[in-house]
Parts: structure tokens; C-alpha cells; sequence
């Protein structure tokens, strides 16, 4: 008996420190995120669905992990050492464009021997929506504030931490996944000032199809966890309302601006290199202002994709769940819908902005901006055969919609790094 006793407790002992690693196609009961029961029910079947999730989407999470974990003391300069082979191919795909086009990437295939290559890195863009990566990292930071040594409550508090949309997020064209599990049925529509979701969802929301009312709404908690602290869990609704009618603009201005920007600071991203000034919806502004405005480099985005296949935004566990939520399980778009990706793991974020001025007669529409035509994609790439690379590509083509260009790209940066 004392011998079944002890074996039970080596068990017990032995499991506290297993590492349960969820994803989000087959997490629904780690996440709570309801649209992912949908993706679970069509793997095995259950539900019939005509256009198919590609193969690289249905990674198991116990497989998703950080490729430069055994490397986390490493500086990131290590990384970004130019290879002079590796630079002369990645050049060879600009020929003849102007430099509107940056470019960062880093085969990782081989850990002990990464290969860097760089185009127009320092030149800074309108990030747009790339900059919901900086969002996600300032929640995750606060997360950690509020529960510093047990990480399984910061998942928690995502999961059951539900909050209304309120006017921040308010107005955006991107429509969210609204699925009942009971019904089994999909509604995908705007967001509305009435909805309710859970942090969890707002953050998946904000990321799988990239809602703008779902990022203010995720940078709003965010700033909420600041003022609060301890007490955030059990805010209410009206606490907060009241929260963000008495205190001045301008210090919920400062304060939100360095919630996302100041953990990028921490990284070693400087301010030309990456910072975020602005929410993503006009709600959002009746509360907090815009202060020092938005700007993104490829070199600013690749230090941050280098430390988070690290384990150093944040901590270790953090890395790897930001990690799960830019796992593309929905719809892929621009680089990542090239056909030589679609077995292939990706992780991603992409953002456009456009501007047009149509006094001049040119031509000029969504995506095809004569004045600004800004289009980014930010990719983590794993192939079945262990290829491994990072992306971060960013466009100001005018008067052109830069999604092919970007396709096209991702096809040709691959078949380099295969050759290898």
C-alpha cells in the first residue's frame, strides 16, 4: 500500500510539471474560443464543409512549439548576420523594383547555422493591422502583472473574463465568427456595441480575421489590467465605464501608449524601428487619443519574430501561446495563400492601409491607393521536412493591389530556402 502510495505521488509530482501544450484548432476546452469546436467537428467529419481547411492547418498542438528555444541566450544580433550566398538569391527577386519593397527573413532550418537576408530593412511603413502583434504582446505583458508566477491563471482569466464591445468597437468591416455549439451554426457579421466575448475570443478575433474593433477592445482590457492590477478580475462593467469617464484623456492616452510600446522597448526594438500610436476604431477615440503615430520596419518585426521563437516576449509559456494565436486556422490571405505554403505550418499577420486621391484622375480603389498603398505580411513558415523561416515583408506599391506581388513572393523565398 505505501508502495502504491508513493508511486501516486512520484505520478502527481512528476505531472505538475508536464508541459501541457494546447492549439487552438483542437483547444476548445483549453481556450473557450467557440469557433474552434467548428474546426475540431470538421477534422473528424461531423461537419461537412466545401472548402477545406489546408493541410499545414491542421497542426496538433502538441506538436506547435518554439524552433529557438534551445537558443534563448543568444543575442539577436547572432541571428541577423547577413549571409552573403543567401543575399545574393533573395536580391535577385527585386530585380528591376524600386525600393518599395522591404524584406527580412531568417531560414531557421538549421538552428547552428541560420541564414539572414535583408532588403530596405531600416525603411519604415504604416504597419496597420501587423500592429496587432504589439497589442497582443502589451495583454500578454499585463497578464503577467497581475499573475507573475502561475501561468495557468493568466489562461484562465482569458478564458472566463468575458467583456462587452461597448462602442470601442465600433466601426469596422471585418466581420467576426459567431458559432453556436449547440446549433452547430456559423454567423459571421460585424461587431456590435451589445456583443459579449471572452478575452480569449476578443484575442482570437482581433488575429484569425483580424478585427479592428476586437483589437481596441483587447488594448482597452489591456489598459484596464494597468489601472487595476489585482483587481482587474473581478471589474465590472460599470467600474470600468466609470473608470474611463473621470480619468483625463491625456493620461489614458500616455498610459495605453505605453502598454503596447514599452515591452517592445524591452525587446530591443527601438521606436523607429516599431511603435504603435493609434487604436483601430473611432470608438475607441471618444476615450483615448493617438500620440506619436505608427511606424513598422521589417528589421523591427523580425527582432520581435527572433525573440518570440525564443521564448523571450515575455516569458517561455506567453511566447508559445501568442504563438498558437497567430496559427492561421482561418482563411489565408496574401503571402500566406501562396499553393507552395499549403502544407506548410504558417503563422501570421498581415496589414494594409491605403490612401487615394482621386482629383487626379489616376486610378484608384481598395487596396490600390494612389497616395499610400501600404500592404505587410509577417510569417512564421514549417514545412513537414523540418524547412523552417521567418518573413516580414512589407510594400508601398501605388496604384496596385500588392496581395499577388506578395503571393508571388512567398512561392519564390520558398523555393530558395528548399534548395538548400
Amino acid at each position: 500500500m505505501k508502495k502504491i502510495l508513493y508511486l501516486l505521488l512520484i505520478f502527481v509530482f512528476c505531472a505538475a510539471f508536464i508541459p501541457f501544450d494546447y492549439y487552438p484548432i483542437d483547444g476548445y476546452e483549453r481556450t473557450g474560443i467557440k469557433r474552434l469546436k467548428r474546426l475540431e467537428l470538421i477534422k473528424s467529419g461531423e461537419i461537412k464543409e466545401v472548402s477545406k481547411l489546408p493541410e499545414g492547418a491542421m497542426k496538433s498542438y502538441m506538436d506547435i512549439k518554439l524552433n529557438l528555444l534551445p537558443k534563448r541566450n543568444d543575442s539577436v544580433k547572432c541571428f541577423l548576420k547577413v549571409d552573403d550566398v543567401f543575399q545574393k538569391e533573395i536580391n535577385a527577386l527585386f530585380r528591376g523594383l524600386d525600393k518599395s519593397y522591404s524584406l527580412a527573413v531568417l531560414d531557421i532550418s538549421d538552428i547552428d547555422h541560420v541564414r539572414y537576408a535583408q532588403r530596405n530593412e531600416t525603411a519604415g511603413y504604416q504597419p496597420g493591422s501587423v500592429g496587432k502583434l504589439a497589442v497582443l504582446t502589451g495583454l500578454f505583458n499585463q497578464l503577467s502583472k497581475i499573475y507573475p508566477d502561475d501561468f495557468e491563471k493568466r489562461l484562465e482569466l482569458l478564458r472566463s473574463k468575458s467583456v462587452k464591445a461597448g462602442v470601442w468597437g465600433l466601426t469596422d468591416e471585418h466581420t467576426v465568427p459567431i458559432y453556436n455549439i449547440e446549433t452547430q451554426k456559423l454567423v459571421k457579421r460585424q461587431v456590435i456595441a451589445s456583443d459579449v466575448f471572452t478575452l480569449f475570443e476578443w484575442a482570437d478575433h482581433m488575429l484569425s480575421v483580424s478585427n479592428n474593433g476586437a483589437a481596441s477592445i483587447v488594448w482597452r482590457e489591456a489598459l484596464l489590467m494597468q489601472a487595476f492590477g489585482e483587481k482587474y478580475p473581478e471589474l465590472t462593467e460599470e467600474e470600468a465605464n466609470a473608470y474611463f469617464k473621470d480619468t483625463p484623456k491625456k493620461e489614458l492616452t500616455d498610459m495605453a501608449n505605453d502598454i503596447v510600446n514599452l515591452p517592445l522597448r524591452d525587446l530591443g526594438i527601438t521606436s523607429d524601428e516599431w511603435r504603435l500610436g493609434s487604436f483601430f476604431t473611432r470608438g475607441a477615440n471618444t476615450y483615448v487619443g493617438d500620440k506619436g503615430g505608427s511606424i513598422g520596419t521589417t528589421l523591427g518585426l523580425m527582432k520581435f519574430l527572433v525573440q518570440l521563437e525564443q521564448g523571450n516576449v515575455i516569458d517561455i509559456n506567453s511566447s508559445l501561446e501568442m504563438k498558437r494565436l497567430m496559427y492561421m486556422t482561418d482563411r489565408r490571405i496574401r503571402y500566406a495563400q501562396s499553393p507552395a505554403l499549403k502544407e506548410a505550418a504558417v503563422y501570421f499577420k498581415s496589414g494594409s492601409l491605403y490612401k487615394c486621391d482621386r482629383s487626379t484622375g489616376e486610378p484608384c480603389g481598395k487596396y490600390m491607393g494612389n497616395v499610400q498603398n501600404f500592404m505587410n505580411s509577417v510569417a512564421i513558415l514549417e514545412h513537414p521536412d523540418n524547412c523552417n523561416y521567418m518573413v516580414v515583408l512589407m510594400t508601398n506599391v501605388l496604384r496596385k493591389n500588392s496581395a499577388t506581388d506578395h503571393m508571388m513572393l512567398a512561392a519564390s523565398i520558398d523555393k530558395i530556402i528548399k534548395q538548400q
